[in-house]
């Protein structure tokens, strides 16, 4: 087994935290970036840069969104990670943090692990007998459908879902309208406004306009973010915005009108994006962000069902992660915030602020 270590990162390697995300064993994730770290302290989370490493292996920089309990003391959420190359190496480095917060006498009662590696049972085993704790999961991606982008136009174009595939060209033939857009407040809340549509009919809880155009903006700053509107009769009635980050390319956020005339408006709009993104960024691989899992795809009482039956008719490729589990650093503490005093964190933090707590 290979002895992981960890640390906070230095300030120089904050400032060129991106470059080193980008350059993790699995290549990242945009839920790691300085730009949503960002944008979560503005929402009740301290960022904590952390690096974990060993010798031989490359290191692992990665993202914890630190919260204060009152009464148990302090929770980290190390959303997307850890970022480690090979599923083997997940429990040794989950370990790693929890002696570095032990060892630093932080104050952390547990640490909440995401990281992107396939699950499996026999991981899944290894992991609840180490005594990490599953928990359900919190982003929509950790199932999701990942698109293969290193080929050409025209084959990757061929290499769609037969439903995916037609649609765009059906799309293309009659002239349908899918362009990048100006990142303006207008066309902030005009997306916004679309994505209240979907919510309408999906009952889909979103946050405030205040969260979604300071994500949107920080990205954009940062040139990891564009927004996409396919229109109908000159009217935005699609919406997409979409994150570049190292080779990896993010359906982050959508919205749409319903009974659109314009028939593959919005596969036109994610193929334009997914272009774009590999001539100016030389992406390898395009998340849809979200799916049901694997097992649930046919279901059509899953609340994604839907957005599984769009997502999944560009890629059958529909990946699974491990999700969430709990890193027990104090056990009275945790078994006190797994009793009951998560539930009651977050419906104070609802009642309070009117935004989900993670």
């Amino acid at each position: 087994m290979v002895n992981f270590s960890a640390r906070f990162a230095t300030a120089q390697e904050i400032v060129d935290w991106d470059d080193h995300v980008t350059s993790n064993p699995n290549g990242g994730n945009m839920l790691q970036s300085a730009s949503f770290a960002e944008v979560k302290s503005h929402f009740g989370w301290a960022p904590r840069f952390l690096v974990i490493e060993a010798d031989g292996v490359q290191p692992s920089y990665n993202l914890a969104l630190e919260k204060s309990v009152p009464g148990l003391g302090k929770y980290w959420y190390l959303i997307k990670g850890p970022d480690v190359g090979q599923p083997e190496h997940l429990l040794p480095a989950a370990e790693a943090v929890r002696e570095f917060v032990r060892r630093e006498r932080l104050g952390v009662f547990a640490v909440r692990v995401e990281p992107d590696v396939l699950a499996s049972d026999d991981l899944a085993a290894s992991l609840t007998g180490a005594g990490l704790v599953k928990v359900p999961d919190l982003q929509p991606n950790d199932h999701t459908a990942i698109l293969d982008t290193t080929l050409d136009e025209q084959p990757l174009l061929r290499s769609l879902h037969t439903r995916g595939r037609n649609a765009v060209r059906r799309a293309l033939r009659e002239g349908a309208q899918a362009k990048r857009v100006e990142p303006t407040d207008e066309n902030f809340r005009t997306m916004f406004e679309l994505m209240n549509q979907v919510q309408d009919r999906n009952a889909m809880r979103l946050r405030s306009y205040e969260y979604y155009s300071m994500f949107w903006r920080a990205f954009v700053e940062a040139g990891q973010g564009r927004l996409y509107f396919a229109y109908e009769d000159g009217v935005p009635a699609v919406g997409a915005f979409v994150i570049n980050y190292g080779k990896k390319g993010t359906y982050k956020d959508g919205g749409s009108i319903p009974r659109r005339k314009q028939y593959g408006d919005s596969h036109q709009l994610q193929w334009q994006a997914i272009l774009d993104l590999k001539a100016e960024h030389g992406i390898t691989e395009y998340d849809f962000c979200g799916t049901p899992p694997a097992s649930e795809l046919k279901n059509p009482e899953h609340p994604l069902y839907g957005l599984g039956l769009f997502k999944t008719s560009f890629t059958k490729t529909v990946v699974d992660f491990v999700g969430c589990y709990d890193v027990v650093v104090d056990r009275v503490r945790y078994g006190a915030w797994a009793r009951l005093g998560e539930k009651v964190a977050r419906n104070l933090w609802d009642r309070k602020h009117h935004q989900p707590f993670y």
